[in-house]
C-alpha cells in the first residue's frame, strides 16, 4: 500500500499539497477504498508551474481542470486509487462536506471554507481515494477563525455581497461590472484577500485574476 509520505512526494513534484484526508466509511459510497486525500495548490510556486504546462499552452478550454485530471489520475494509478474531481458529475462529489471531515478546513464567518494553510484562498484540485487506512500525520485541528480577533472577512466585501448571512451572487456580479469592481477582478475577491492566513499563503494576484475572470464570464 502506498503511504502518505509517498503520495505527498508525488503531489509535491507537481506543486500540489495534501490539504487533508480522512478514513472512509461504507456510507461514503467508495467501496474498496479506505482513505480519501484532498489536494490543493502548493504555494508559493504553483502558478509558475501551472502556466508552463502543456494544457495551459494548447489553447483548449479548461486548462487547469485538464491538468488536474492528468496529474491526479497519475497519482491515483501509482497508488492503486481513484481520482475524483469537483467537476465530476452530476451528481457532483461532496467536496465541501469532505473538506470539513479532514479536520483542516472549516466553515468561515462568511460561509466560505477556510483552511489552516490556504485560508480563504482554499481551492481543491481534486481528491484521490486509496486502498487501506493510510496513516494521516496531522490530527484534526481547530478553526483559525476562533482565534482571529478582528475577523476582517466579515466586512471586507465592498459590495456587501459576501457576509455572515450568505452569498448574494447577483450583487457580486453587478459590482464586478462596475468601475470599482475592477480591483476584485484584477487582484481577487476582497473577502478572500482579507483573511490573515490567505495573505501568508503566497498565491499570486495573477492566479486570482484568472479565476475571477473565469467566474465572471
Amino acid at each position: 500500500m502506498t503511504g502518505y509520505t509517498e503520495i505527498e512526494d508525488l503531489a509535491a513534484a507537481h506543486r500540489l499539497a495534501v490539504f487533508g484526508g480522512f478514513h472512509l466509511a461504507p456510507e461514503d459510497g467508495l467501496p474498496g477504498f479506505g482513505t480519501l486525500l484532498m489536494f490543493g495548490p502548493a504555494e508559493p510556486g504553483f502558478w509558475a508551474h501551472m502556466t508552463a504546462q502543456p494544457e495551459w499552452r494548447d489553447g483548449l478550454p479548461d486548462p487547469i481542470d485538464r491538468w488536474s485530471k492528468r496529474i491526479l489520475g497519475g497519482i491515483a494509478r501509482t497508488s492503486g486509487g481513484r481520482a475524483i474531481h469537483p467537476s465530476d458529475g452530476p451528481p457532483y462529489p461532496p467536496f465541501f462536506r469532505w473538506a470539513l471531515r479532514t479536520g483542516r478546513a472549516w466553515s468561515s464567518p462568511v460561509t466560505l471554507l477556510v483552511h489552516d494553510q490556504a485560508g480563504l484562498m482554499l481551492s481543491y484540485r481534486g481528491a484521490v481515494a486509496v486502498p487501506g487506512r493510510v496513516d494521516l500525520p496531522m490530527p484534526p485541528g481547530t478553526s483559525p477563525c476562533k482565534t482571529c480577533a478582528d475577523q476582517p472577512c466579515r466586512t471586507a466585501c465592498p459590495a456587501g455581497a459576501l457576509t455572515a448571512g450568505g452569498y448574494d451572487l447577483a450583487t457580486c456580479h453587478d459590482y464586478l461590472d462596475s468601475g470599482p469592481g475592477s480591483a476584485c477582478l484584477s487582484s481577487g475577491c476582497a473577502v478572500r484577500r482579507a483573511c490573515p492566513i490567505s495573505r501568508a499563503y503566497g498565491r499570486l494576484a495573477e492566479q486570482s485574476e484568472y479565476h475571477m475572470r473565469q467566474f465572471h464570464t
